[in-house]
């Protein structure tokens, strides 16, 4: 059957790759510069990503180009898609919602442009959501109509080692990184209007951890929930944190754990783990 919603994001969502296959997921890709060097951020190994922001190198992301969405969308129309729905990261994050606008202004059929407000597994969750929508039928009114429920719904945490990558990259002030540091404070973070906002403080790796465990079930609800664990070079601490949720979560629909997108790791740096907890309404 014809599927006549196509779903696009990016690759911040870091959702599965055979799943995104499976469901149809068109990703785009978001740009790294690490030195002097351009790539997609697929093309990117993790742990040289790591080594060369522990070892001073200058990191920058950047948003897809427009072009990038034209083809992908370009695409959909030529497999029959009635309407595109492009679900991608935080605009206060990133300009890729803008690439995006640019690219759905050259398209035949109506674009849906959607700032997620949100990043990581916290975006993928509703895209996956709103591409079984899609593939049951759905039409551009109820994909979207999943697809809003579930970014209000999905709550996004984060544990770092430091504040350092962070504040370089603008996303916390230079005052608070440099306590963070001094005093050994390991925040908890969450995103909050789209950009990334304390929630508490603890000190030491085990008791923040802690807090990211209780606050995830705690805004799990009672019923059935996804939940994503995401690290960048930490899977150790990431496993301990998915077994407590686990333990915690009777109640688990989708559980997913994995090493996040370069370009989330870029920001947050080596150590970070974070979470998702997304109710399946």
């Amino acid at each position: 059957m014809r599927q006549r919603v196509a779903i696009v994001t990016d690759s911040t969502a870091s959702v599965p790759l055979e799943l995104a296959g499976r469901l149809g997921i068109s990703v785009v890709q978001l740009e790294l510069k690490v030195g002097d060097e351009y790539n997609d951020e697929r093309r990117v190994p993790h742990d040289q990503l790591a080594q060369a922001m522990r070892g001073g190198a200058q990191v920058e992301t950047g948003e897809p180009p427009a072009p990038a969405f034209f083809w992908n969308y370009s695409d959909a129309v030529a497999a029959g898609a009635e309407a595109i729905i492009s679900v991608h990261i935080s605009e206060a994050m990133s300009r890729t919602c803008e690439s995006a606008r640019s690219a759905a202004a050259e398209i035949g059929i109506p674009v849906y442009v959607v700032d997620s407000r949100l990043v990581g597994l916290s975006l993928g969750y509703p895209v996956i959501a709103a591409a079984e929508a899609a593939a049951a039928g759905a039409t551009p009114q109820g994909v979207m109509g999943v697809l809003e429920r579930r970014l209000r719904s999905t709550t996004q945490l984060l544990y770092v080692d430091t504040l350092e990558y962070l504040q370089r990259s603008g996303r916390i002030g230079r005052a608070q990184a440099w306590l963070g540091h001094a005093l050994s404070i390991k925040p908890v973070l969450a995103m909050k209007d789209g950009v990334v906002d304390q929630l508490a403080k603890g000190i030491g790796t085990d008791r923040a951890l802690k807090k990211v465990v209780s606050t995830a079930v705690e805004r799990a609800g009672g019923g059935p929930v996804d939940v994503g664990v995401e690290h960048f070079q930490a899977s150790e601490r990431a496993e301990r944190v998915l077994g407590e949720l686990r333990s915690q979560l009777p109640q688990v629909r989708r559980i997913t754990m994995e090493e996040t997108s370069a370009i989330i790791g870029a920001h947050t740096g080596p150590g970070a783990v974070g979470v998702t907890v997304s109710p399946a309404l």
